[in-house]
């Protein structure tokens, strides 16, 4: 599968996507334009969790595989997205404590897929991912996943934060990877947990990180300060892994 077989170009094709219930990650509008099929297509998207760009001419050029994108480009999800209350079943079905994955910003499509496919193998419920700036599921993550996308459940919530707060009545608690915490060996990552993974370059945001309950730090011995995302989610998880196995 190619990332471009997702892209929906035109006016007619973008309405009857989003007409189905085809998930639409993003919406690029022409900037200005107030004929009706365009607000008919905006009102549309706005019934779902589509993010509106308003973007000029030049930047729908760009974008366009077709030449004819008569001023709207859609970019639909490869997958369909699951529910947090989804994965809270699939644990309880399988009956484990909850083991969720929050991905705080991931936009690396890349990152994202290696991180479904180690959620999948540490036998995680869940992958949650924010709707704004972070990478949706295109086909791009799918083949990084290498078919773990069709296993592991993944959701696009608005706001993590909030997530994090209703999981926290349920008795999750949550262990976020950043320099400044304690080693993650001397850490409890037993019981309902998730594991929060910030951003490529900014690590986890501010308010992400006031709610988690723990920080975990993993030890480097090198001369660079910093793993790749998809690579410290996969060392944190395992030694949560190691963990539960022990119990």
């Amino acid at each position: 599968m190619r990332y471009e077989e997702f892209v929906i170009e035109g006016r007619n094709a973008v309405l009857e996507a989003l007409r189905s219930g085809k998930t639409v990650d993003k919406l690029f509008l022409l900037k200005g334009c107030q004929d009706g099929p365009i607000l008919s297509i905006a009102r549309q998207a706005r019934k779902g969790d589509t993010l509106i760009q308003y973007v000029p001419r030049e930047r729908l050029d760009q974008l366009s595989r077709t030449g004819k994108h008569q001023g709207v480009i859609a970019y639909a999800a490869a997958y369909e997205y699951s529910t947090v209350e989804d994965m809270l079943e699939l644990a309880r079905e399988k009956g484990e404590p909850p083991f969720l994955f929050l991905l705080d910003g991931i936009e690396d499509p890349h990152n994202l897929g290696a991180i479904i496919r180690t959620a999948n193998l540490a036998g995680a419920h869940g992958v949650i991912i924010p709707k704004r700036r972070a990478a949706g599921l295109t086909a791009v993550v799918a083949k990084t996943s290498a078919g773990a996308i069709n296993y592991t459940p993944v959701a696009k919530v608005t706001n993590l934060t909030a997530v994090m707060e209703e999981l926290k009545k349920t008795g999750m608690w949550f262990v976020c990877a950043d320099m400044g915490g304690d080693i993650m060996y001397d850490l409890d990552l037993t019981g309902p947990i998730g594991l929060v993974i910030g951003n490529e370059g900014e690590g986890v945001s501010r308010l992400v990180k006031e709610r988690c309950d723990m920080i975990a730090s993993i030890p480097m011995k090198g001369d660079i300060d910093s793993l790749n995302a998809s690579v410290a989610a996969g060392v944190l998880a395992y030694e949560a892994v190691r963990q539960r196995l022990k119990k």
